[in-house]
């Protein structure tokens, strides 16, 4: 199965924080724009999600900031999907800094950030999870990947000072 698509972002004059680069809020922004891609490419679009009540709630993320992003940077966002289940898909977006608006990512390159994700199929009407169709999730597993390298870490434990 062909990959999910990449998203592109220009880095905006308003997502610059007081050290003069890209605010922690706008990568997580950015991230949810590749949610939403992803969500659109696997059946889970506004017509899904109007005609069923459900929808993907994210219940976890990890992210790591990696590198500082300048304003008018040029981002592509490769999404993953590292496995799903009946109700649960877990996936990941790594962050890039490319040379032009639409430009893919070279094969040297090395994210600027990246996240990782697991979220619920949830019924909105119900107001609990619920099974994924089954094309939804069978769409899902097929474009399954292995994890990279930092996928399944987490924060590591901060010494206390005595």
């Amino acid at each position: 199965m062909t990959p999910l698509p990449l998203l592109h972002r220009t880095v905006r004059p308003e997502w610059i924080d007081y050290n003069g680069h890209m605010s922690e809020a706008f990568y997580v922004l950015v991230f949810g724009y590749a949610t939403d891609a992803m969500m659109i490419e696997t059946g889970l679009h506004a017509g899904y999600r109007e005609s069923t009540g459900c929808s993907l709630y994210t219940v976890e993320a990890h992210i790591r900031y990696l590198d500082d992003v300048a304003e008018g940077a040029h981002l592509a966002v490769r999404t993953r999907i590292l496995g799903a289940d009946a109700k649960k898909a877990r996936f990941t977006h790594e962050l890039y800094v490319v040379k032009e608006p639409e430009a893919d990512i070279p094969q040297d390159a090395t994210p600027v950030a990246t996240t990782e994700l697991l979220a619920l199929h949830v019924d909105q009407n119900a107001g609990k999870s619920a099974p994924f169709p089954d094309g939804i999730r069978d769409h899902l597993t097929a474009l399954t990947e292995a994890p990279q390298e930092w996928a399944g870490r987490s924060i590591g434990e901060v010494p206390r000072q005595q």
